[in-house]
């Protein structure tokens, strides 16, 4: 009877641990593949995405947001652009788990006259975050929302006073496994350029500007007060990088820069609109300590899959030079996409098509007229092996709201920070009105492949502010253009857009402007010295150099001054060629 008793008891047992064991098995499948109750808007926050994702809307209007991270227990910290009596940075928490943000806190008081402020991330349990010019970090407080009021000064960068001038002064930040702190230090100019931004204006050999400019320097994130002088670079030749990253893989920093301006307008011989438009390319870089990307010398053709000789330097489009002994992309994206943020996800929500891979923020192009706009998505590399294993793809797209953006300040939305949930989910911020959205994977992760990507892919070869435009087909100027239209369209509408209207950050709007409508010597002066200080227009400040036009006859500028004055819903009186001839003689004499 005993025996009997053991026996039975056996096989329950048995048979109890395999069905548990059965249950467990399901339950952590199931809890891979579907991860919790949230859920995505009912229009996924307005995104296209892959099958089986959903996108919500986290909040709405935070301000123009750029940089943001997110901490273990899922509060969201977001860097606004420029400074703000109340606070330049924003904190966001969600208390219900409905995936929106029920609380909103400004902090982080600090003044920052150009605006370009950056970086936010999480290291040691201190928030890091950046102005134009200089590097911030205060202690975060478990359980709060809020970091401690008093920060610390970690670099400050006196951008100012800087003799060869300031471009590209953005500070993002990343961090790696050894206690290192890297910053990026962009190039002041466009290419170093004896007259930056002049037509055909031949580039300074060797450049000045790379002893403490065009590179990444290592820094020790826990010392105050430091200088570029207190860090070491550790790479060089990159003209500006805002979006940077430790990868954790293989334990190296990667970059996405952005490349040089305006190739047609300052070598309208050698360069076409639509050559200007697609090069040159946005370059994805792996960053070993010591690496040279090439810049001013050298840039990448992604179409011929080179790095060229730039014209500056005696290059034609075809030269290469050295070109092959520095620093080759992973991936040549087409030109003016301005690549802002990167990251390579480690978490375990999302279908292993994405670990380890890079998601980027592509901000969108605001010089790529005639032709559209382009960018405006968030893009992703699949990784295997610390390199590309796959063709980059299509993520997230429909925050600009159009396909075909004829102005940047046509789009509704511009991505542009990245940052991973604890959870796994994506966080995406937008620089235009603030909005912050929320990625999520709903369907099975054993069914994903080709046919949910299917409808991403088809977006590189038919969405005109992704794909490759046609020289003729997609070119949006249908007529040929004469006098000072023509000479805006070349010189002007690059920054100022074809509307006149700007790009809402950089580039002040024409429209209305007390500079195109006041004084014409002011503004005769402006096109004849450019202007290297910050304006305000229209109520708004504008910090982006502009060089002089002075290489453009008496007559040229006199008919370019005299469309900005009668277009764009201006009505002013002309400006003729003796104004303009006047101004000039007057200002030559007094340089001598």
């Amino acid at each position: 009877m005993v025996n009997q008793r053991i026996v039975a008891y056996k096989r329950y047992t048995t048979s109890t641990f395999f069905v548990a064991l059965f249950t467990g098995a399901l339950a952590i499948l199931f809890s891979q593949c579907k991860p919790g109750q949230l859920k995505g808007d009912a229009d996924n926050g307005g995104l296209t995405l892959p099958g089986g994702f959903e996108g919500l809307v986290v909040a709405d209007s935070v301000g123009a947001a750029r940089h943001l991270a997110v901490n273990s227990n899922g509060d969201i910290y977001v860097k606004l652009r420029g400074s703000y009596a109340d606070g330049s940075n924003v904190a966001l928490r969600d208390e219900n788990g409905d995936g929106k943000a029920d609380v909103i806190k400004k902090f982080g008081v600090y003044t920052d006259s150009m605006g370009y402020g950056t970086a936010m991330r999480i290291y040691n349990g201190y928030l890091y975050y950046s102005s134009t010019g200089d590097v911030f970090r205060t202690k975060l407080i478990p359980g709060e929302l809020l970091p401690e009021k008093n920060s610390e000064l970690i670099l400050h960068d006196d951008y100012q006073n800087d003799p060869h001038g300031y471009n590209h002064t953005a500070k993002p930040i990343t961090f790696d496994d050894k206690g290192n702190m890297y910053v990026p230090f962009g190039s002041p100019s466009d290419v170093c350029q004896q007259l930056d931004r002049i037509p055909e204006s031949p580039g300074q050999d060797p450049c000045p500007q790379l002893a403490e400019h065009a590179g990444i320097w290592q820094f020790n994130p826990d010392k105050t007060n430091q200088t570029i002088k207190d860090g070491k670079r550790y790479a060089t030749g990159i003209r500006s990088a805002v979006a940077i990253t430790w990868n954790p893989q293989d334990k190296d920093i990667y970059i996405v820069q952005h490349g040089r301006d305006e190739m047609h307008r300052t070598w309208p011989g050698m360069y076409t609109k639509w050559q200007s438009a697609l090069l040159p390319a946005e370059e994805f870089l792996h960053i070993k300590e010591g690496a040279d990307a090439g810049w001013p010398y050298y840039y990448y053709d992604w179409m011929q899959g080179k790095k060229l000789l730039n014209p500056e330097y005696g290059g034609d489009g075809k030269k290469e030079g050295n070109g092959s002994k520095y620093e080759q992309p992973l991936i040549g994206f087409p030109g003016h996409w301005a690549p802002n943020d990167i990251l390579f996800y480690t978490g375990n929500m999302f279908p292993a098509h994405y670990k380890n891979g890079a998601f980027i923020a592509f901000h969108g192009s605001t010089i790529r007229a005639p032709y559209s706009q382009s960018g405006y998505f968030v893009a992703f590399v699949p990784f295997k092996d610390g390199k590309p294993s796959g063709p980059w793809e299509v993520f997230a797209d429909g925050f600009a709201g159009m396909d075909t953006i004829l102005n940047t300040t046509d789009a509704a939305c511009r991505p542009m920070g990245l940052a991973q949930g604890p959870d796994g989910s994506l966080y995406i911020s937008d620089s235009r009105k603030g909005k912050i959205w929320r990625i999520i994977y709903k369907g099975y992760t054993a069914n994903f492949g080709a046919p949910q990507l299917a409808a991403m892919e088809k977006l590189k070869t038919t969405s005109a502010h992704i794909k490759n435009p046609d020289e003729v087909a997609d070119n949006l100027q249908k007529t040929k253009l004469t006098g000072g239209a023509e000479i805006y369209s070349t010189y002007c509408g690059v920054c100022h857009l074809s509307n006149g209207k700007g790009d809402g950050s950089r580039f002040p709007p024409l429209d209305s402007s007390e500079y195109v409508l006041g004084d014409k010597t002011r503004l005769i002066n402006i096109l004849l010295n450019g202007l290297q200080q910050p304006i305000t227009v229209k109520g708004k400040q504008f910090n982006n150099l502009m060089p002089s036009h002075s290489f453009l006859t008496d007559k040229d500028l006199a008919l370019v001054l005299t469309y900005v004055r009668q277009n764009f819903g201006n009505n002013a009186t002309e400006i003729n060629e003796e104004e303009v001839a006047a101004l000039r003689t007057k200002i030559s004499a007094q340089k001598k």
